[in-house]
C-alpha cells in the first residue's frame, strides 16, 4: 500500500478540497488510519486578528483527526494569490523543510495521507519553488480533478502531460461539476482526454454547489463517491486491496 496521496487540480476552483474530503471518508470506510494536510492555503478569512485556513480546517473537522493545525497548514496568506506571491507581499519566506517537517511528522502519526495541493500544477509556492517539486519531495502519487465542463480536455491533458514529464506517478483522473449549468462536452470529455492518455479516469462527481455542512454532509458526501467515482479501480492503484469497495 503507498504512503498517501497528493489531491492536485488543473485550476483553482476545481473542487480539490471537496474531492479530499470524500476521498478521506471512503478510505476510513476502509478501516484505514487517514491523515490530512494542505501545506499551502490562499485566500484565508482574518478573524481577531488570526487567519483561519478554511481548507485545512474542512478537512481537519471532517476527517476527526487531533492534529495541530499548524501542521496540517503550514502556511497560509490572507491574500487570495499564488503562494509565492501571497507570501512575498505579506513578508513571509516559504521554506520547503518546514512543510517537509510538518508532513513527516503527520506521517508517522498515520497510516495513510490526504495531501491537497493549491491551485493548478504550475503554481509558484515559494521563491523560483513550483507545486511539482513539493510533490516529489513528499514521494506521493498524484490524483488529478478536473472540472467536467468545456475546456477540461485541454486543461487536464496538460496537467497530466505535466507529470509524467516531471516523472511524478498519477492513480487517475476524475472531474467535478463546478457549475449548475448544462454542458454538451460534458459526455464526451472523459472519453475525449482518456484517447490520449493512459491514466484511468475514475469518474465524474456531481455538482454540490456550496453544501458544506458538516455535521450533515458526511454521509451524502461518501455515499455520492460510492456511486460516481470508481472506488475499487482508485484502491487497487493504491494498493489497497481489502474491505468493501474492493
Amino acid at each position: 500500500m503507498k504512503r498517501g496521496i497528493f489531491v492536485v487540480g488543473t485550476d483553482t476552483g476545481v473542487g480539490k478540497t471537496i474531492l479530499a474530503a470524500a476521498l478521506v471518508l471512503a478510505l476510513q470506510e476502509e478501516g484505514l488510519d487517514v491523515g490530512v494536510m494542505k501545506p499551502l492555503e490562499s485566500g484565508a478569512v482574518g478573524f481577531e486578528g488570526t487567519l483561519i485556513p478554511q481548507d485545512a480546517l474542512y478537512l481537519k473537522e471532517i476527517s476527526q483527526v487531533q492534529d495541530p493545525i499548524d501542521r496540517i497548514n503550514p502556511y497560509r496568506f490572507e491574500a487570495p494569490l499564488a503562494p509565492a506571491v501571497a507570501a512575498e507581499k505579506e513578508g513571509i519566506r516559504v521554506e520547503l523543510e518546514r512543510i517537509k517537517e510538518a508532513f513527516r511528522e503527520l506521517s508517522s502519526r498515520h497510516q495513510f495521507m490526504v495531501v491537497e495541493g493549491v491551485g493548478g500544477l504550475m503554481v509558484p509556492i515559494s521563491d523560483g519553488v513550483l507545486l511539482p517539486e513539493l510533490i516529489k519531495e513528499f514521494g506521493l502519487p498524484v490524483l488529478l480533478v478536473g472540472r467536467s465542463s468545456l475546456g477540461t480536455i485541454n486543461h487536464t491533458l496538460l496537467s497530466l502531460s505535466l507529470c509524467e514529464r516531471e516523472g511524478i506517478e498519477v492513480v487517475g483522473f476524475l472531474l467535478n461539476k463546478v457549475s449548475s449549468l448544462s454542458d454538451p462536452s460534458e459526455g464526451s470529455n472523459p472519453t475525449s482526454i482518456s484517447s490520449f492518455t493512459s491514466a484511468p479516469y475514475l469518474g465524474t462527481f456531481p455538482f454540490l454547489g456550496e453544501f458544506r455542512d458538516l455535521k450533515s454532509i458526511q454521509p451524502f458526501l461518501l455515499s455520492l463517491m460510492r456511486e460516481h467515482i470508481n472506488l475499487p479501480l482508485l484502491f487497487e492503484r493504491l494498493g489497497i486491496s481489502k474491505g468493501r469497495t474492493s
